[in-house]
């Protein structure tokens, strides 16, 4: 596997991306390495003096974890691919370490101004247009309700569909269908009659016997997982 391209930050992010600890001391063992070497690699060839080996067998314990740009670094170190040392991404920023991408890559990419693209990683909350957010999803294979997520914008999502399905579900089909330009029309307009009545189903067993709990409320509480559960069943495929 050819070294993955490492991309010069001058700037080296403030937070760390969530890191597999025991993905790489496995890496690392199975190419006959010991911290010392991983810690000259990155000395030698990445710029990084301050990298000792008990830096990076503090990295393998979990007690700190790698910057992106370190991250990156030592994915190159260990023969392997960024998204490989990458934890279960939760934000912009992990997905985009995953990738092995610096800020400046997506930001050029989108057609985004830097310091703007940076804002929103930092906060969560997108500013960028919806063709900008479908070339996202490109660049970084993000799945949509992952890309609601990390835009800042499945909250948005839940609270409507928690008026579809308690209200008039046929007055949220347009504002639900514009948000999520990607699914057709029909594909949302059914999946919403199906959560509205399966919503009232809820209600009606939650009156027959409240001893047992608030099942419209559970149902509320999980209306994301509903809904991409409904999408996937009826598509054929994972959102």
């Amino acid at each position: 596997m050819p070294r993955p391209a490492i991309t010069p930050n001058q700037n080296p992010e403030r937070s760390s991306p969530p890191f597999n600890a025991l993905a790489a001391r496995r890496l690392r063992a199975a190419l006959g390495m010991r911290p010392e070497h991983v810690a000259y690699g990155l000395r030698a060839s990445y710029g990084m003096p301050y990298v000792t080996a008990d830096l990076v067998a503090a990295w393998e314990r979990g007690t700190t974890r790698p910057t992106g740009r370190e991250l990156t670094a030592l994915a190159s170190v260990l023969w392997c691919s960024p998204d490989e040392l990458v934890g279960r991404a939760q934000v912009l920023r992990d997905h985009r370490v995953a990738r092995g991408l610096a800020p400046e890559d997506v930001a050029r990419a989108l057609g985004i101004d830097l310091p703007v693209y940076l804002d929103m990683e930092e906060h969560g909350t997108w500013r960028g247009t919806e063709r900008q957010a479908a070339a996202l999803a490109e660049l970084l294979d993000l799945a949509l309700p992952v890309l609601l997520t990390v835009t800042g914008r499945a909250g948005r999502l839940a609270e409507l569909l928690r008026e579809a399905v308690t209200t008039r579900w046929q007055a949220s089909v347009r504002p639900v269908g514009k948000m999520l330009t990607s699914l057709d029309r029909r594909l949302v307009e059914v999946t919403l009659q199906e959560l509205h009545q399966e919503y009232r189903e809820h209600q009606e067993r939650t009156a027959e016997a409240p001893q047992r709990g608030d099942y419209g409320r559970e149902f509320l509480d999980r209306i994301l997982d509903h809904f991409w559960t409904a999408i996937e069943s009826r598509t054929g495929r994972a959102q």
